[in-house]
This record gives C-alpha cells, sequence and structure tokens, in this order.
C-alpha cells in the first residue's frame, strides 16, 4: 500500500493559479478561478464539488486538451502544453471501438505508438488480465456488461504505461453492486502499478473509499476549497462499515453542502 509518508517528497502534478473563462453568448464566463493544488507522485487523488463548479475543466486542463486562462499546470516541474503520452484519460463514456474485439481497442493507442505487432499482443494481454479481464480479449464491445467496456477503457489507457491516469467519473453510469466491484478492483491496480491517479466523482462515498486525499471544490468558479487528508488504520475488509469512513464522508459532506447550495442557486439564476 503506497502511503502518503512516501509520496509526499515529490509533486507530480503542480498546478498553479490556474483560472479558466470562456466566451458563452459574446459574455465572459468564468469556470475556475485561483486554483492551487498539488498531487503527490504515486496517489490516489479524489476531487469532489457540486454540478457545474469546473471538475472536468480541470481535468481537461491537467490532460492538455484545452489551455488554461491564466496560471500554468506542470507535470514534473514542466509545463503541460498539450495532450501527452505521460497522461492516460478514463472518461465516463467508454468510447471504445464498436468494431475492435478487447484486445484491439487496447492496442489500438500502441499502433499510433508504433509498437511491434507481438509486443501489442502482448502488451494488451497484460492489461487486460490486470483489470480482470483475462479470457475475454476477443469479445467485442457488445458482447461485454457496461463494467467490463469500463475495464477495458482502464487496460487502454494503462497499456502505454502514462505516469498518471485521470479519471473523469468513470463508474458513474454502472449499477451500484459494478460499481462497489470496479472500485475494488481500481484500488488493486493503483497498488500494483504505482500510478498517479486522480478521479472526479459525484459520489463522497466514493470519493473518501478511494482517495488518500479528497480534494473539495466550491461553487462556480470553482476553487479549492479544502484538502481532506483520508487515513485508515487498516484498508483490509469494508471500509464503509470503519467508523472513520462515516467520519470523513460527514466532514467532507459539511463542507460541500452550502457549494451544492449555492450551485442549485446558480442554476435557478441562469
Amino acid at each position: 500500500m503506497t502511503t502518503l509518508s512516501e509520496t509526499a517528497v515529490r509533486t507530480k502534478i503542480g498546478i498553479r493559479g490556474v483560472g479558466r473563462t470562456f466566451t458563452v453568448r459574446g459574455e465572459p464566463f468564468t469556470a475556475l478561478a485561483d486554483i492551487d493544488l498539488d498531487v503527490r507522485e504515486g496517489e490516489f487523488l479524489t476531487l469532489v464539488g457540486p454540478s457545474g463548479c469546473g471538475k472536468s475543466t480541470l481535468l481537461d486542463l491537467i490532460a492538455g486538451l484545452a489551455a488554461p486562462s491564466s496560471g500554468e499546470i506542470l507535470i514534473d516541474g514542466a509545463p503541460v502544453t498539450g495532450p501527452g503520452l505521460d497522461r492516460g484519460v478514463v472518461f465516463q463514456q467508454y468510447a471504445l471501438f464498436p468494431w475492435r474485439s478487447a484486445r484491439a481497442n487496447v492496442e489500438f493507442g500502441l499502433e499510433a505508438k508504433g509498437v511491434p505487432r507481438r509486443e501489442r499482443a502482448g502488451r494488451a494481454r497484460h492489461y487486460l488480465d490486470l483489470v480482470g479481464l483475462a479470457g475475454f480479449e476477443d469479445r467485442y464491445p457488445h458482447e461485454l456488461s457496461g463494467g467490463m467496456r469500463q475495464r477495458v477503457a482502464i487496460a487502454r489507457s494503462l497499456a502505454f504505461d502514462p505516469d498518471v491516469l485521470l479519471m473523469d467519473e468513470p463508474f458513474a453510469a454502472l449499477d451500484a453492486q459494478t460499481r462497489e466491484s470496479l472500485q475494488g478492483e481500481l484500488l488493486d491496480v493503483w497498488r500494483k502499478t504505482g500510478k498517479t491517479i486522480v478521479f472526479i466523482t459525484h459520489s463522497i462515498d466514493e470519493a473518501v473509499y478511494l482517495g488518500q486525499r479528497v480534494a473539495v471544490m466550491t461553487s462556480r468558479p470553482g476553487r479549492i476549497k479544502e484538502v481532506v487528508e483520508v487515513s485508515f488504520d487498516s484498508r483490509e475488509g469494508d471500509l464503509r462499515a470503519d467508523p472513520a469512513f462515516g467520519a470523513y464522508r460527514h466532514h467532507v459532506w459539511s463542507l460541500l453542502r452550502a457549494e451544492v447550495a449555492a450551485a442549485q442557486e446558480q442554476e435557478r439564476a441562469s
């Protein structure tokens, strides 16, 4: 199990005074303002906030899919100027190619990198096995359940071995049982690979269960309200039954309550 004391010596992602403003119907629209946040190497950080607070916008900026209007984002001390193979992204929608098998979907990014065919196949099998899909390599997306498709999407992001995995509500569309199962499997993948993970979720329970720290965002324009350290005596067994889990959940909700009310008021006024 990776611990915060082991990862605190190095910052993997540095977010420095980041803001993001759009033009909507000719008027400026500020999604993010003055975001300051460090994500430690090898850390699993979860990000929660009310609807419309800019969580996905922030993830897009880290991914290099958009540029900040102010401030900067650093990976290993170097400014992010666009997408890169050091970052893998998993979205809520699986975005798999329906005409490709699970293995061929995982191989797609490796083809673009020019990885030889035999190495591609071996790497795809390795990561499909890592996410619990050994024996399903030749199945097509329509032959897989929603949870299995999301496993393929995770394997595809892991296959080109990014340092950072960015996940935007990847389990939101799944049923409760599948969601809990994949949460546990994702933690296993994190422990085995040592990746730095930034995971967006609307679920406080999910944020506390997965995250070593939970970053709580304000209503729009999104800022970091507080970063909550999550530490259990042991992560064995059912964490949700641990009294500490309820205490962390209550604390995060106490931070979010006023922000959710403010976001709802913004929606009514728009």
